[in-house]
């Protein structure tokens, strides 16, 4: 019997190892916030395309319930996460960090785990952009037995780094103390609710690796925008490295936006912002050289390998948003590995990623000088070579307004204000920044399709009014116009310890709207083989009481590009609906409706032959957007031969 079971089990494995290859062909999974660990939002996918798009139809819907119960903290809510497809799940993190597993395929909920944020404290911000996952290939049996092999890392906004379970959800024991890192262990915390995270840790290896989020507004010697590997199995702090010389008693300049890793060269790229506080550097003189900067570290050790600084003693809270994006380029007719930068000013860097050098030029341009006492502000700025991604610069001839008094109305703000360009000074005065500090490209960062090395990009242009409120006059001034927190509406910062506060809104006309020509956001694309603009779409559209309608609306979130020829983004304020563009043209190819606004980056796999697209649609408290707790899945209606299988 033996002789003739063995051959028949011999079969039987063999068609099994067969099926797994054939399933691993037809599935494809998106395993990192940017797919891959460069951050490019680009899947080879293909089954939906330009032919087919716009027979694309919603295929499931998930609620995540993280909305309930109703609190005050609701009204910061942002969701804006990707989710992650590993092995054939789904994970997607909430705004309050809620972890959810979902099948794939119908949305259903496979577990759900909830650390439970204190939602009666106040936090700068509300959001979480997604999760990141480990496979423990040397995992021990007791790690086994537990369920951890495969681990999903979320890192929360009241500063823990929690390790769970794929499989369950359950909480990975061996890691820090019962599966949570304490984040605020050796930090000099300062203000319950102003060090958070709010994007996803990056793993290397075998370390789990996270930024931070910090509210920099508030005083000059905030919390240090220290980041940190921690081992991944265990929880143990392995390295940290400090963006502040130790020497400085600033802060911040902190990474609260995605890391990229480039594993073959075990580099982690590290995007900052500005050191605290943000709108005025008289306790913080020099370039402060690792803010505002796209720093190369080693990944073992937290080594500097090098860096490369966009914006010098940031004046503008111009910090680096976006992710890094780790892409290839052609050079001199040979293939380059390079990083590609993109800014809150528009500014597109391309860097040699081995090096930190300038693929195309970059020049130190002369720029305004402050004219606050105590400021000395950088004499000049590095401006690339490459197309602005949007325009840099607005004046009192550029006022715009739906009609002849509110084009006038703008026109005599500006005249009342200090307006010489991008790097425009704070002032105590007012000073005009554009496109100020919400504009350019901010989290959602750019897509790089490999095909033929065209880096898209949201970007925003919004005029925004800066001034600085000398110290005796700030309380009353806050007191007069109320704790404003909507970073649209208005905002103070108190700047404790510095000789002014800080006021900023948006330029907006008597009617509300803004004060420069519209398309307000835009989607654009950039040729890396010349550094050129190749097309830009106007993205959203706002329609006004009276029936006008406008093109471009204010946006958060980011695109994906598939190979499909198709990029997908949602992203706009005013609108609930997910798009699809022609990646060659700009053309608006498909639109669908979601059920709240979607401030989040799309993403797509393949499931069973089928392809899906997914995004989160909850909307934005801070921007105004509609608010929900809905994750969406787009799919092209099943083939009668799909039906039968």
């Amino acid at each position: 019997m033996r002789r003739v079971l063995l051959p028949s089990l011999s079969a039987a494995l063999v068609l099994l190892a067969l099926l797994a290859i054939a399933q691993e062909r037809t599935n494809t999974d998106w395993p990192t916030y940017g797919n891959d660990a460069g951050g490019t939002r680009y899947s080879p996918l293909a089954l939906v395309n330009r032919s087919n798009v716009t027979k694309l139809q919603q295929a499931w819907v998930y609620h995540t319930g993280a909305l309930e119960p109703a609190t005050p903290l609701n009204r910061k809510a942002a969701f804006e996460a990707t989710p992650i497809v590993v092995e054939g799940i789904m994970y997607v993190s909430t705004p309050f960090d809620q972890v959810i597993a979902l099948n794939p395929e119908n949305g259903e909920e496979i577990w759900k785990y909830d650390p439970q944020v204190d939602r009666s404290k106040d936090y700068s911000e509300v959001t979480s952009r997604g999760v990141a996952t480990w496979l423990d290939d040397q995992a021990s049996p007791s790690v086994l037995k537990g369920g951890c092999l495969r681990r999903i890392y979320v890192a929360t906004i009241d500063a823990r780094l929690i390790a769970l379970s794929a499989s369950d959800g359950a909480l990975c024991s061996d890691f820090g103390v019962h599966g949570v890192v304490d984040l605020t262990v050796g930090i000099q915390l300062k203000t319950l609710g102003q060090y958070q995270v709010t994007s996803p840790p990056v793993v290397v290896q075998n370390l789990v690796i996270v930024g931070s989020s910090i509210g920099d507004g508030r005083r000059y010697d905030s919390e240090r925008g220290t980041v940190r590997a921690f081992n991944a199995r265990s929880g143990k702090l392995e390295w940290s490295w400090d963006p502040i010389p130790a020497e400085q008693a600033t802060g911040a300049a902190n990474a609260w936006s995605i890391l990229s890793v480039d594993p073959a060269r075990n580099l982690v790229f590290v995007p900052t912002g500005s050191a605290s506080p943000d709108f005025y550097g008289a306790r913080r003189l020099g370039n402060d050289a690792d803010a505002n900067s796209v720093v190369a570290l080693d990944a073992g050790s937290g080594k500097v390998v090098w860096k490369f600084q966009v914006v010098h003693h940031d004046l503008w809270d111009y910090d680096v948003a976006s992710q890094p994006s780790l892409i290839t380029v052609r050079n001199n007719g040979r293939d380059q590995p390079a990083v590609a930068v993109t800014t809150k000013m528009g500014n597109l860097f391309l860097l040699d990623r081995v090096n930190g050098r300038p693929i195309f030029p970059v020049e130190e341009r002369s720029v305004p000088k402050s004219d606050v006492p105590g400021e000395v502000s950088s004499p000049t700025q590095p401006y690339p070579t490459t197309a602005p991604l949007n325009p840099q610069s607005m004046r009192s001839r550029d006022a715009w307004g739906l009609t002849p008094e509110e084009k006038a109305a703008c026109k005599e703000q500006i005249d009342n204000l200090r307006a010489e360009g991008m790097f425009t000074p704070p002032s105590v005065t007012g000073s005009l920044l554009f496109p100020g500090n919400v504009g350019g490209v901010n989290w959602g960062s750019a897509a790089f399709d490999p095909r033929n090395r065209v880096l898209v990009a949201a970007t925003n242009r919004l005029a925004t009014v800066v001034r600085l409120i000398p110290r005796d006059k700030f309380l009353q001034e806050r007191s007069a116009k109320g704790n404003l927190d909507n970073r649209l509406g208005g905002e103070f910062a108190t700047q404790a310890g510095t000789a002014y506060g800080m006021y900023r809104e948006m330029l907006t006309s008597p009617k509300g709207l803004p004060c420069n020509a519209p398309p307000w956001g835009a989607l654009v694309a950039i040729d890396l083989d010349t550094g050129k603009k190749k097309w830009e779409s106007p993205l959203g559209k706002i329609k006004l009481p009276d029936g006008t309608e406008i093109q471009g609306d204010i946006n958060l979130g980011g695109p994906m590009i598939t190979g499909g020829g198709l990029v997908f983004v949602g992203a706009a304020r005013s609108e609930n609906v997910l798009r699809a563009f022609d990646v060659d043209t700009g053309k608006l190819l498909w639109q669908g409706d979601l059920p709240a606004a979607a401030q989040a980056t799309p993403m797509t796999y393949r499931l069973k032959g089928k392809q899906y697209i997914v995004i989160a649609a909850g909307g934005h408290g801070k921007l105004g957007s509609k608010q929900g707790d809905s994750v969406v899945a787009f799919a092209l209606p099943e083939t009668t031969d799909q039906k039968k299988n």
